[in-house]
């Protein structure tokens, strides 16, 4: 019979590819949701953020909590958490009621990733905790690799509902295994949780979000949406306020007086809000005006997906003997060469003009995600490890929330735009605004097969023109992030800042397994 130790990593690596499968699982399937739904622009939006938003604004708490009430038990009510969310989203009838589900698979995923590291740690010693966080690593980047595959599939052969019911029986047997084979932990020194930081910090974000993806429609100097961005920016400063003034605060700031820390920090932000945030934007766009399938859409996504899993343990390994800026700021600017080379897109082209970026993307993705771990958590000693790469996962949500809203409404105001100039001095002159509303939120194809049938084919190419037109907008708005986040991550990123800790290198890296663990994709 095994040992108990492995029992537990099974377990956390079952979790663990469940949780992080939802993160891309669901990109594939929003077209056929928006249909089923009838879902708006910022519906969509908000099935990712919602998501995103929870998981970063609670990973911090969740660490603390492990610590206070036990470790098995916090991951044990998240993964029942996370199972019985997937059911209500199964079972949602509005894009409200899935989005309000999505947030609460948000939070049971925000207390399996806080206490995953945690109970491998506890049960494994030496060299096998370096393999056991291998292992764990190795699941983290195959649910990322697979899960458009796999959500092309299910949405495909039985409805989008059957993405989120696959997570029932694989919830139901993790929560078995982990009552009867983990031992439960926690940390006699824990303190009380910061509920003050958790309410500032998670405010704060939300009115961050929900200004960005509501700006277009309300107004951006509308009252509304000036107030909201004000207070999110207020709550920011209250937050840091609560923190400095914290005994055991939920983000140490002192931190952040390493540079390397910082520029890893960046770094994550600056993947997660270019690269990992366009996923949705190809997806409408493979899918709405060129018109693929979900399983043909998950396909054509294997290029980038794939080279990312397969580049990431060679960039392991190399970068124990190379500095780790050169991974960070370089694989960066990769992945924004990547997304310029998928700009240029025409009216009349095909998914291949995307492939080419697809490929150098998906080997800038690779680059990044083992140093990235590594500098995170490198620069401070062991007892703080935690804290640093929790604080780095953070960073990683916030740059997926952000970055789709952000994206979004640049997005969404360059294609009404576009419809409204193109329609201008034609019969659909008086139906410009809500054409490009239609454009905007369903993508070409639905409108055109709406539109009357002496006005489809003008209405056509305004609608594939100007869909094109925002994407390619947003490619260069991604590129720019990506290309700034890796100038400032090779400025920041310095040799010295590393603690050298065991078996590390002369860059203080941690060893290749455990860099290869916590490189959890965004």
């Amino acid at each position: 019979m095994l040992e108990r130790k492995w029992w537990t990593l099974i377990a956390v690596c079952v979790a663990t590819f469940m949780l992080l499968l939802d993160v891309t699982i669901v990109n594939v399937a929003l077209p056929e949701i928006q249909r089923d739904l009838d879902a708006e622009f910022s519906d969509l939006q908000w099935v990712i953020d919602a998501y995103a938003l929870m998981l970063a604004a609670l990973l911090l708490t969740a660490g603390g909590l492990a610590d206070l009430l036990g470790r098995r038990r916090v991951f044990v009510l998240g993964l029942a958490l996370f199972t019985a969310a997937s059911l209500l989203c199964a079972l949602a009838g509005t894009p409200l009621v899935l989005n309000l589900s999505r947030g609460l698979q948000g939070i049971g995923a925000a207390m399996m990733f806080a206490t995953s590291l945690a109970l491998l740690a506890q049960e494994f010693q030496g060299p096998e905790r370096g393999a056991a966080f291998g292992a764990w690593g190795a699941t983290t980047g195959g649910a990322v690799a697979v899960g458009p595959l796999i959500g092309g599939a299910l949405t495909e052969g039985f409805g989008w509902e059957s993405i989120f019911l696959l997570n029932l029986p694989i919830g139901v047997a993790a929560i078995v295994l982990t009552l009867t084979r983990v031992s439960e932990s926690r940390d006699p020194r824990g303190g009380r949780v910061d509920w003050a930081g958790l309410l500032t910090f998670s405010s704060a974000l939300f009115l961050l979000v929900f200004s960005l993806i509501r700006g277009n429609d309300e107004g951006w100097g509308s009252t509304r949406i000036v107030v909201q961005l004000v207070l999110a920016a207020v709550l920011l400063v209250a937050f840091v306020v609560v923190e400095r003034r914290q005994e055991r605060p939920m983000l140490e700031l002192s931190l952040f007086r390493k540079p390397t820390f910082t520029g890893a920090a960046i770094a994550a932000f600056a993947l997660s809000a270019s690269m990992f945030a366009m996923f949705l934007y190809i997806t409408l766009y493979i899918q709405n005006v060129l018109g693929y399938e979900p399983l043909e859409t998950g396909l054509r996504f294997l290029p980038i997906t794939l080279l990312a899993f397969f580049v990431a343990p060679v960039a392991g390994k190399l970068s124990a003997r190379l500095p780790v800026r050169a991974f960070l700021g370089g694989g960066l600017i990769i992945v924004g060469a990547g997304l310029l080379l998928m700009r240029g897109i025409e009216p009349q082209s095909d998914w291949t003009t995307l492939l080419l970026g697809f490929v150098i993307g998906g080997v800038g993705i690779g680059l990044i995600n083992p140093p990235l771990a590594s500098a995170a958590i490198g620069v401070v000693e062991p007892a703080r490890s935690g804290m640093a790469s929790g604080i780095n996962s953070t960073f990683r949500q916030v740059g997926i929330a952000t970055g789709i809203a952000g994206l979004g409404a640049i997005f969404q105001s360059r294609v009404e735009s576009g419809v409204v100039e193109r329609l201008a001095g034609t019969p659909l002159a008086g139906r410009a605004e809500e054409l490009s509303e239609a454009v905007a939120t369903a993508g070409a194809g639905g409108v055109i097969e709406s539109a009357p049938a002496g006005a489809r084919e003008v209405l056509g190419e305004a609608a594939r023109a100007s869909f094109v037109e925002g994407l390619n907008e947003i490619f260069l708005v991604a590129a720019i992030i990506a290309l700034a986040g890796g100038v400032l991550a090779f400025l920041l990123v310095r040799g010295r800042d590393f603690v050298v800790q065991g078996a590390a290198t002369a860059h203080g890296e941690e060893r290749v397994a455990e860099r290869a663990a916590a490189a959890a994709p965004a």
